[in-house]
């Protein structure tokens, strides 16, 4: 069997989560969350067929959902008129920067669970717990799937030029928001595996 007994929630909440966002989606003619739900569709089916030989704990795949569910909200649901990607949640800087956005938040969420997926993928593979290099070999591998996700976000903008995900800035705050939650991952794995 692929999953344990106790993760069909987590696939059961996935899937609940995609139906109904897919409806959403179309029903709008999201075009670019229509691909988005693709991608996530993608990446559950490799954590689904690679959980057996990997063991991924259930609060990465609950992290995992997590994000997904805030990705897809930050383009399904919208308040006064704007995504919910485009909320400030509170200002810590101004223009054009724009710190803190809901948008901000999800990156800093969902790259501090990609790392810790980084970390159960390499973990495996190392004999010795070195902290210092394989921190730094974790946080480039959670920077890596940012850059990953960067790469789909410009897609989407060349396959769908309306697709409202930002210029340069926004990418850079995107990365700058992915190193936050590698590094806040790997300090809490740290603290995690010393105790």
């Amino acid at each position: 069997m692929l999953l344990k007994k106790d993760q069909i929630p987590i696939l059961i909440t996935n899937i609940i989560a995609l139906i109904i966002f897919s409806f959403v989606f179309f029903s709008r003619k999201n075009y670019e969350f229509i691909i988005y739900i693709g991608v996530i569709i993608f990446f559950l089916l490799v954590i689904v067929y690679s959980n057996k030989k990997i063991n991924y704990p259930n609060g990465v795949l609950w992290g995992l959902t997590l994000w997904s569910v805030l990705h897809m909200s930050g383009g399904g649901i919208f308040i006064g008129g704007k995504k919910l990607y485009e909320l400030m949640i509170f200002q810590i800087v101004g223009s054009p920067y724009n710190i803190f956005k809901f948008d901000q938040f999800v990156h800093i969420v969902g790259f501090w669970v990609a790392t810790i997926v980084m970390y159960h993928l390499l973990k495996p593979l190392l004999k010795e717990k070195k902290w210092i290099s394989l921190s730094i070999v974790v946080v480039m591998a959670g920077l890596g799937a940012g850059a990953l996700n960067e790469i789909v976000e410009f897609m989407a903008t060349v396959i769908i030029p309306e697709t409202g995900v930002g210029a340069y800035v926004n990418n850079s705050l995107d990365l700058v928001s992915n190193l936050v939650g590698a590094i806040g991952a790997m300090i809490y794995l740290i603290i995690k595996e010393k105790n």
